[in-house]
């Protein structure tokens, strides 16, 4: 924690110069017990990532706005628009990070021609420090409506009549806006151009997907190796949190002991860390606008019979999804694999104790589409990216879950993203 210009301004003008001075005093006195907190000699070897980070050129994202066009081109009937809003979509096609709030920031990508950006008119200035390629924009002051200016842009370039694809986070009220002041379009979901652009990464993309998670398996193997009994799930949270801090990114982590583990995302029940308990860390960290999600279970001392069969089994369904993620085959499919083997094993039927989906899309969001999870049709293409996590959870009595990412290949089995599957159980990192 560090004491900014802008604290103390804050503190002078409610207060005294004597109160100021007694705040002072408390932010200095946090920050020493902040510094005085190190962290332990394991962490010691984390280092930023440095050049090996490449972000997203400008022409990677103007390429990403005709393969847009091109798909909404190949749509049957053909989609004349698309409609996108602040968020992760946002950020992919023009590298733009705005906060969503009341004030609607659009992006009108057209199926032939240049984007447009309506923006809030004070707002001008700070979109115009982010533009990566040359984009129109139109402002609108605060009586305006945003959704007019919207619409008579659309008309000037003859979209008057067809299909706009909404992205599928778009809130209501944006959605709403534009559809009322534009009434002779029709708006559908979005979900073939943009899910049909994300889904499938680049090799850049899988690159800083890889950066991603090794640096979560870095911060991983030094937390499992400063685990000491005694620690509470918080305490060692924060010893993940603070290790990626060390290697200059933003990450967080889920943390559960023993029956904690045995709800796939935890109890809000404080634990403390014994021997022979297992010890779940969960989630990841983002590189570049790409995330990570590992998920490793340890524990200190020696395994319990009962964790070490069921970790046997978890790793075997692993192996078995990534058999199953083959290029032409159905999300769905990859889910059957690993769930047959679970439900074979004695802990079945269905999703008792397999409680959850096989996995998730990754990339810029944590959780994103497609899924893996039973009768999901989609088929699988090269590029796309997923976790593969089964999992084993007995309530009241221990959860084990192994989580990696991986991507499907242009034939045969998936490839990890991660650096490897965990070997044993006593050892969550290779």
């Amino acid at each position: 924690m560090k004491i900014s210009r802008r604290d103390v301004l804050k503190t002078a003008s409610v207060a005294s110069g004597t109160m100021a001075a007694k705040s002072m005093l408390r932010l200095s006195q946090q920050q020493e017990r902040n510094q005085s907190q190190s962290l332990p000699a394991a962490f010691d070897k984390l280092k930023p990532l440095g050049d090996r980070v490449k972000p997203i050129s400008a022409e990677e994202l103007h390429g990403r706005v005709l393969h847009a066009q091109q798909l909404m081109t190949d749509e049957k009937p053909q989609y004349e628009a698309l409609f996108v809003t602040p968020g992760t979509t946002l950020l992919y096609y023009t590298g733009i990070e705005w906060w969503p709030s009341e004030r609607i920031l659009a992006l009108l990508v057209p199926r032939r021609g240049n984007p447009l950006l309506v923006c809030p008119a004070f707002e001008e200035g700070r979109l115009r420090e982010q533009l990566r390629n040359p984009i129109e924009i139109r402002v609108w002051q605060e009586d305006d409506n945003p959704y007019a200016i919207a619409a008579k842009w659309l008309g000037e370039h003859g979209i008057r009549t067809g299909k706009i694809a909404v992205e599928e986070t778009t809130r209501y009220v944006f959605y709403d806006g534009l559809r009322s002041a534009a009434t002779s379009l029709d708006y559908i979901s979005g979900d073939p151009v943009t899910v049909g652009c994300r889904s499938q990464k680049s090799q850049h993309e899988l690159e800083l997907m890889r950066l991603a998670c090794g640096a979560t398996f870095d911060v991983y193997n030094a937390t499992f190796a400063s685990l000491r009994e005694g620690m509470t799930q918080r305490e060692v949270a924060d010893m993940v949190v603070r290790g990626y801090e060390r290697m200059g990114l933003s990450g967080e982590a889920s943390v559960f002991f023993g029956p904690s583990s045995a709800l796939p995302h935890g109890s809000r029940e404080e634990q403390i860390l014994r021997e022979g308990i297992g010890v779940m860390i969960d989630d990841g960290t983002t590189v570049a606008g790409y995330q990570s999600d590992v998920t490793r279970v340890g524990v200190l001392g020696k395994p319990p019979a009962k964790l070490q069969r069921a970790f046997e089994i978890v790793r075997s369904a692993q192996d078995a999804a990534l058999a199953a993620a083959i290029a032409g085959r159905e999300c769905g499919s990859v889910d059957d694999a690993a769930r047959k083997l679970i439900t074979d094993a004695g802990f079945g039927p269905g999703y008792k104790y397999f409680s959850h989906r096989l996995g998730h899309g990754i990339g810029m969001d944590g959780h994103e589409s497609p899924y893996l999870v039973r009768g999901n049709r989609t088929i699988l293409k090269p590029g796309m990216t997923f976790s593969n996590e089964p999992g084993i959870y007995v309530v009241g009595e221990y959860g084990m879950r192994c989580e990696d990412d991986i991507v499907i290949a242009e034939s045969g089995a998936a490839q990890l993203l991660t650096r490897g599957f965990q070997p044993p159980l006593e050892i969550p990192i290779a």
